[in-house]
């Protein structure tokens, strides 16, 4: 069989020093513990899946645990760890950059040498920091300096402080990082983010989170209450054109449904979310992937053809 040659833009990386860190800062993952993750089972799996490459993002929680300089220096330390990796594999991995938010300044350093120093493929941001989403005006500086080099920037949700406090067993995962996701695409577009910063290419993970399936009530939301921003229906929905969405836990025909009436066709991109999604639910991923609602060619665009408008390189 043919191989797909698949970009996963969804790959997470854990190295022994982060692990550690986290750990001894009393934190750690939504799933309780760090699966094993070494880059001998990374292309394991790649290999197990037709992933020819695996753009690299930290797991959670970032580094903001570190606070100040240390969150900075933490992040240094895993960006060249990412940049190791691609020394070593430069036909097999990517990376996007890790950035500490504790300072503006801090935030900008990270930026410059993850993109041009490093030459990653982008740089990865939360949805949310503390209390703010992406599309507060105080990140507006990060914008701007990703805005004038088109960076691509990959969204990751994490835990917001009123998700961490709900009366719910259930770990965030399975539905609060989705809720995350969809917060900071409506203040983005509602912000007019976006359209301050149009050459962002910005990819959110999960097919969105919950974006696809309201964006029917959010186009129509400011007719419902006039202190909103006076955006039209149109507008709305070039909003949420705007944005790539992988598939990452999200291959299914109930997922696309929606996200073919909002996403278009040319900007969905494959992502696996390894090693939080195990390789017995990556198999069963690509299993529903693979399960014949989509067609040959149109697996193909999103396994590898739309992401080589973001990263030509690895055409």
């Amino acid at each position: 069989m043919v191989s797909p040659r698949r970009i996963d833009v969804h790959f997470h990386l854990i190295p022994p020093f982060y692990r550690e860190a986290v750990y001894a800062a009393g934190r750690g993952p939504a799933i309780g513990r760090y699966p094993e993750w070494t880059p001998q089972l990374a292309l394991e799996l790649m290999d197990a899946h037709g992933i020819e490459v695996a753009l690299t993002s930290l797991a959670q929680p970032g580094v903001g645990f570190a606070r100040g300089t240390g969150a900075q220096e933490l992040a240094r330390r895993c960006n060249d760890y990412a940049a190791e990796l691609i020394a070593r594999w430069p036909q097999r991995f990517g990376a996007f950059g890790t950035v500490p938010m504790w300072s503006i300044a801090g935030a900008l350093d990270a930026i410059a040498y993850s993109l041009d120093t490093l030459k990653f493929a982008g740089v990865s941001l939360f949805a949310s920091y503390g209390e703010n989403f992406l599309g507060d005006a105080r990140f507006d500086p990060l914008l701007a300096a990703l805005d004038a080099r088109g960076a691509v920037v990959f969204i990751h949700p994490g835990l917001h402080p009123s998700s961490s406090s709900l009366a719910l067993p259930w770990p965030a995962f399975m539905m609060e990082y989705l809720f995350d996701t969809t917060r900071a695409v409506v203040n983005l577009i509602f912000s007019r983010a976006i359209a301050r910063f149009p050459r962002i290419r910005f990819i959110l993970p999960h097919a969105g989170g919950l974006v696809p399936y309201f964006a029917w009530r959010l186009s129509v939301s400011p007719m419902i209450d006039p202190r909103l921003p006076r955006l039209s229906r149109d507008e709305v929905d070039a909003g949420l054109k705007h944005f790539w969405y992988d598939n990452a836990l999200s291959p299914g025909a109930q997922t696309f449904g929606a996200l073919d009436h909002v996403a278009l066709p040319e900007r969905i991109v494959f992502g696996t979310d390894y090693p939080f999604a195990n390789p017995r639910v990556i198999a069963e991923m690509i299993k529903t992937y693979e399960s014949g609602f989509l067609s040959p060619a149109r697996r193909a665009e999103i396994d590898r053809g739309n992401a080589l408008a973001l990263f030509p390189k690895y055409g």
